[in-house]
């Protein structure tokens, strides 16, 4: 039997809230560490699901996040 589209709606807005709220969280707390209060705030403000978060942790944190530090923190 097919899942009805309502559940199917829920599960994919749990997933995207999910994958927004992961990479906000990782950004702030970075951005905190680094002293960096003008993009604390822009990525604190603006509601991008993870696409300004991941451009911030990637490209423009002092310290480039890697994908050993992400591993790192998913595993806590």
């Amino acid at each position: 039997m097919p899942m009805p589209q309502e559940t199917i709606n829920s599960v994919l807005f749990f997933i995207l809230i999910s994958w927004s709220m992961f990479w906000k969280g990782l950004s702030l707390w970075r951005a905190a560490q680094n002293n960096q209060r003008n993009w604390f705030l822009v990525i604190l403000i603006v509601s991008s699901f993870g696409i300004l978060e991941i451009i911030y942790l990637f490209k423009f944190c002092k310290k480039p996040l890697t994908l050993q530090e992400i591993k790192g923190f998913i595993k806590r």
